[in-house]
């Protein structure tokens, strides 16, 4: 297909505002019955061949291992256990609230616990709604769940093939069911105090020097897919800093700013990849510059640390 196919948030905004909370629902499960990360790396969701999937969970909490995966090419919600139990339901035709219980009844017929505190929206306009109250009916367009998943698997592969350019540490490339993005994060070893009024998953985020890169659909602040970059802290003059191709700009973001490139500005690019590819390096390079990293000491073309093997 199509490479970065055009996708407008407007053309599937009602069916994007059901994925996103019951991935929510899914993703606080994952959230209360997993191994800590740093970072908060045991957090979100990351890309299968059908969907998304929470990767296996349990044992750690007294559950079961188990799995929780979104097939969003047969547009249903699978849920395994490590004895090769499985049930599955359709996404379509819920609303949150028939969703939610309809996935707890799953986790039970599988021996799992799969209760969840705060099980609410989070960060959402209806935060303050729990999820069994959440009655609407809700929309589900299987065509654009399924280019939803199309969309963020080419920019999954964009994200890793960027990845493979640095050898510090950095996160997986993963997909946040709080803030609906794709993203990866590079960082350094030099920590960061944090402001004094920053919350507990800020702080734990941002805990080291980072340069953080992705892909989001589009909100009601950025009503369009965007690819976006950002530093913290934020260097003096990062805004001044040049970024390519001329279509990315430096735009406000709270106190800082985020880099951004515009998806369907990508798209209009001779080769889109390439483009994407540009703007991660010129707003890593900004980023990473202005924090005083060394860029030519984390280098690795092609994901290669040994010249040895650079021509192999």
């Amino acid at each position: 297909m199509e490479l970065f196919p055009a996708f407008p948030l407007d053309e599937w905004k009602d069916t994007k505002e059901t994925i996103h909370r019951f991935e929510q629902i899914v993703g606080k499960v994952r959230l209360a019955h997993s191994s800590r990360r740093n970072h908060w790396w045991h957090v979100p969701f990351h890309l299968t061949g059908s969907g998304i999937t929470s990767r296996p969970m349990g044992l750690v909490d007294g559950n079961p291992v188990f799995t929780v995966d979104f097939d969003f090419v047969r547009h249903q919600l699978v849920a395994s256990n490590l004895d090769g139990h499985t049930v599955s339901f359709p996404l379509q035709g819920h609303s949150v609230s028939s969703f939610y219980l309809r996935f707890q009844s799953a986790l039970d017929s599988l021996g799992v616990d799969g209760s969840i505190p705060n099980a609410q929206p989070f960060d959402l306009p209806d935060s303050d709604r729990p999820f069994v109250d959440d009655k609407e009916q809700r929309a589900y367009a299987p065509e654009k769940a399924t280019k939803y998943w199309q969309v963020l698997s080419q920019v999954n592969l964009v994200l890793e093939e960027f990845a493979a350019g640095y050898s510090g540490k950095t996160s997986p490339v993963h997909h946040f069911w709080h803030t609906f993005d794709i993203a990866v994060t590079r960082f350094s070893p030099r920590r960061v105090q944090p402001p004094e009024n920053a919350g507990g998953v800020e702080c734990e985020a941002y805990s080291r020097e980072v340069t953080s890169f992705g892909f989001w659909f589009g909100d009601d602040t950025v009503p369009e897919p965007c690819f976006y970059a950002y530093a913290v802290p934020e260097p003096k003059g990062l805004a001044d800093r040049p970024l390519h191709p001329a279509a990315a700009e430096w735009v406000p973001s709270g106190s800082g700013h985020l880099a951004l490139l515009r998806y369907a500005e990508a798209r209009e690019q001779p080769d889109p990849k390439a483009a994407v590819l540009e703007f991660m390096q010129s707003a890593y390079r900004a980023g990473a510059q202005g924090l005083g990293w060394d860029i030519a000491d984390k280098a690795c073309p092609g994901g290669v640390t040994d010249p040895r093997l650079a021509d192999r």
